[in-house]
């Protein structure tokens, strides 16, 4: 945090909240997001919040904290979403600017995280060209760079720069997809970068021509790894499909519950 009357918190630094010990470590989930650790009387809490274990050139990679309660996402808590590898997702996305160069690729993606990483993933793999942007991703980007990630060359969509740009990749809002806003461009193929593009009625029911199956939420596999690597002799499941995660951890031997938090969406755009 920054300002006049907060302090920055760096990972791993020690906070003393009465008798408790509470520090922040990398979650992996986008740029500056963290697990909680909580130490009282000998026993350690971690609350994970949401977290991935995939390569992420734009934030902190996550890392395994050893707790005797865990407490976990489960957003995609079930054995269907094991995701693919990253980068071949995101050559799908390059192959079908090469095939289609009449046509504009819009790719829907949360603003936070998900567009800043996979703008650097192009970048990764050689795309060095002019990136368009929705206004509503300019300046999350601008802040990602000004956190020294560099994006490369990125351009705002005005109304006077529209109405073609074929060949090009434009970022936007996944909500913009179905919108007549995207109708301004050169018969655009629609992708949507998200987890839940996993699951084919989802991709048809949107719409979506080219289903990017990119997330910024652990699978499960991740989740699993996760509990074993973490250790602990209890879980708590929240944020998603928590009954087969409670099932699985059962399973394993390890005493595990749901934990319902008030307001949490399991589908949202941001998978």
């Amino acid at each position: 945090a920054s300002g006049t009357h907060q302090q920055a918190i760096e990972y791993g630094e020690v906070l003393k909240i009465g008798d408790v010990d509470v520090s922040y470590y990398p979650a992996g989930h986008v740029l500056g997001s963290a697990q909680i650790l909580l130490e009282y009387g000998g026993e350690r809490i971690v609350v994970s919040g949401d977290y991935k274990r995939r390569s992420d050139p734009t934030c902190a990679g996550f890392e395994v904290v050893p707790c005797d309660i865990f407490i976990t996402e489960a957003t995609f808590g079930l054995p269907v979403f094991v995701h693919p590898e990253t980068p071949g997702e995101v050559d799908k996305l390059l192959r079908a600017q090469v095939d289609n160069p009449d046509r504009t690729i819009l790719v829907g993606a949360y603003a936070l995280g998900k567009c800043q990483r996979l703008i650097r993933h192009l970048r990764e793999k050689g795309y060095d060209r002019t990136i368009y942007l929705h206004g509503a991703m300019v300046n999350l980007c601008q802040l990602y760079e000004d956190q020294g990630v560099p994006l490369g060359l990125l351009e705002q969509v005005y109304l006077k720069t529209s109405g073609k740009l074929p060949g090009e990749i434009v970022f936007c809002p996944p909500g913009q997809l179905a919108d007549r806003w995207a109708r301004r461009f050169a018969d655009p193929i629609t992708a949507f970068a998200s987890g839940w593009m996993r699951v084919r009625q989802r991709a048809k029911q949107r719409g979506v021509e080219l289903p990017l199956i990119i997330s910024d939420h652990a699978d499960w596999d991740e989740l699993t790894q996760t509990i074993r690597d973490v250790g602990a002799r209890q879980v708590w499941v929240t944020h998603g499909r928590e009954d087969a995660l409670v099932h699985w951890c059962e399973t394993q031997g390890i005493a595990a519950q749901a934990l319902s938090l008030v307001g949490r969406d399991e589908a949202g755009d941001g998978g």
